[in-house]
């Protein structure tokens, strides 16, 4: 890790926009740069700790996804969905994992169009061990305390809720909390 800049970059930021007549503004910039420098810093953690077992979080993820499912295996379309991510980045994620033996691709049983991936033992048992990993170094202490991770998953998903990401409220977005919708059961597109 580099040295520890004197002031934040950010905050000079949100000066300079207020300085600059865009106050209005300022506190949405701070926001959105604030959430690209953390996901940089987060994404630094992540690699540090799959690097070494030569997955990326994109492979992580997939073998995650496929070993959450009830058969170990999806339709390539689903996994797209499930992990919002395109077509050809699933195609590619499963290309690479299909070279190092973690999945295997098969032919739909009832769709002729379509393609399973397939979790293989050797790529769940990496998956379990990257998982642990991660739990251990990474999403256990992101460094901020419990209650500032409860808040800050509530606000991301509601930001997420709230630009149409999902139609249902989240179990993430708190109830009664500041800018969380007042009632989680309401259909959607209400109290957004």
């Amino acid at each position: 890790m580099s040295k520890p800049l004197r002031t934040d970059p950010v905050g000079e930021a949100h000066r300079h926009w207020t300085e600059r007549g865009w106050g209005d503004a300022a506190d949405g910039m701070a926001a959105v740069t604030s959430l690209f420098r953390s996901q940089q810093i987060l994404l630094a953690r992540i690699d540090a700790v799959l690097r070494p077992l030569d997955l990326t979080f994109a492979r992580f993820e997939m073998l995650t996804l496929l070993g959450f499912s009830k058969t170990g295996a999806l339709p390539l379309a689903k996994a797209s969905s499930r992990l919002q991510v395109h077509p050809t980045s699933v195609t590619n994620t499963v290309e690479r994992l299909g070279r190092a033996g973690l999945v295997q691709r098969q032919p739909h049983p009832t769709d002729g169009r379509a393609n399973l991936v397939e979790i293989t033992p050797q790529g769940r048992d990496l998956a379990l061990q990257a998982a642990r990993a991660l739990n251990r170094e990474v999403f256990a202490d992101l460094g901020i305390d419990d209650g500032e991770v409860t808040a800050l998953n509530g606000i991301l998903a509601r930001l997420r809720y709230n630009a149409g990401d999902f139609a249902e409220a989240s179990p993430l977005m708190t109830p009664g909390a500041p800018g969380m919708i007042d009632d989680p059961a309401a259909p959607a597109g209400e109290n957004r």
